[in-house]
């Protein structure tokens, strides 16, 4: 199997227009400062129904909440939303930006390569990159940086993205850069041929290599969580251990991790089934955890290997682990070699026998 471990060289729809001559047409998604004037037979109505006369780009519940928060005046003074209309005056509304016209818009980022080409770009993926924007990340993203550096990709489904990292996960994405790239990695996803290995820490000891076979849905009390659950979506998690120490607040284990499936927070969902939570997770780790200096879940996606979309050939990348899991590991009295993934392969070892 050839390896490739060195690199190689739509926005929100138009508003309709608004009512009143006078009226400015917005822009979808920027700040702006819309001007209309009262007409003579609008005079002595509440002024948020006028507002939805003179501006009708816009419902009258979010015309009323900007007149609430001050955004509108008329004839210089700030005005209520009941306030009577005065015929020939200035009605200002000061719109404020809309995050979510944000969310297609092409950013600079400096995305860290590790393959380009025609059908496919593999990126190496920071922990705090959120992958596609959503709410409270509406800007900033991966998806924003693939339209930057990719202009081509705003004609993709999701900018070619075709899988995810948790915010706080790093290590390998591929993403499409054609659409027969993008129906190809979609297809080969689905049938579980892509392999994607991570290393994790987690507190505790894993005996033997395991198999974790379990449905994960959404937890059932906590809508932020996920967890294995009857009922939820098929998945599979291989682990095993790379080693383990024994510090001041427990024993900790390194593992290699391979998805057979990619539900939402898989790794870390089976790995606290496990009894495994993972160093400085959030969500799943440890209740009473210790001060750690890691400030995100110890989980780094370290393999990628697939068949190339164009060549057929199958191809794989490595990422090392980044220096926070590292020194998390040594200040736990764990040996930095354990953690080195530049020999693993598509299938674990012990597999390819």
């Amino acid at each position: 199997m050839p390896a490739a471990d060195s690199p190689q060289s739509p926005g929100a729809p138009a508003a309709a227009p608004p009512h009143g001559d006078d009226a400015e047409e917005p822009q979808s998604g920027e700040a702006q400062l819309l001007r209309a004037r009262i007409p003579a037979e609008a005079a002595g109505e509440r002024l948020d129904k006028v507002l939805a006369q003179l501006f009708g780009a816009f419902s009258r519940s979010r015309l009323r909440a900007w007149c609430e928060a001050g955004l509108v005046s008329m004839a210089g003074a700030v005005a209520a939303p009941r306030s009577k209309a005065r015929a020939g005056s200035e009605v200002c509304l000061q719109v404020p930006a809309d995050p979510e016209a944000a969310a297609f818009a092409a950013e600079p980022l400096d995305l860290q390569l590790v393959w380009d080409d025609a059908d496919l770009a593999v990126i190496d993926k920071p922990a705090g990159l959120v992958v596609h924007p959503a709410a409270g990340n509406w800007s900033g993203t991966l998806l924003n940086g693939l339209l930057a550096r990719f202009p081509d990709s705003a004609g993709l489904p999701r900018a070619g993205i075709v899988h995810r990292l948790d915010k706080d996960t790093s290590g390998l994405m591929v993403v499409a850069r054609s659409l027969r790239a993008y129906t190809d990695l979609v297809r080969q996803l689905q049938q579980r041929s892509v392999s994607r290995q991570y290393l994790a820490l987690a507190w505790g000891l894993l005996a033997q290599p395991t198999w974790v076979d379990a449905p994960i849905g959404r937890h059932p009390r906590d809508r932020l969580r996920m967890a294995v659950v009857a009922g939820g979506k098929p998945a599979r998690t291989r682990f095993s251990s790379l080693g383990s120490c024994t510090g001041a607040h427990g024993t900790v284990s390194a593992l290699r991790c391979e998805l057979q499936s990619g539900r939402t927070h898989q790794i870390r969902v089976h790995a606290q089934h496990l009894g495994l939570p993972l160093l400085g997770d959030p969500l799943y780790g440890r209740r009473a955890a210790p001060q750690l200096a890691l400030r995100r879940q110890a989980l780094h996606a370290a393999l990628l290997c697939l068949r190339h979309p164009g060549s057929a050939q199958w191809m794989q990348w490595h990422s090392p682990v980044p220096a926070d899991i590292v020194d998390a590991w040594r200040d736990q009295g764990g040996d930095p070699a354990r953690l080195d993934c530049s020999a693993w392969s598509a299938a674990p070892a012990e597999e390819q026998a």
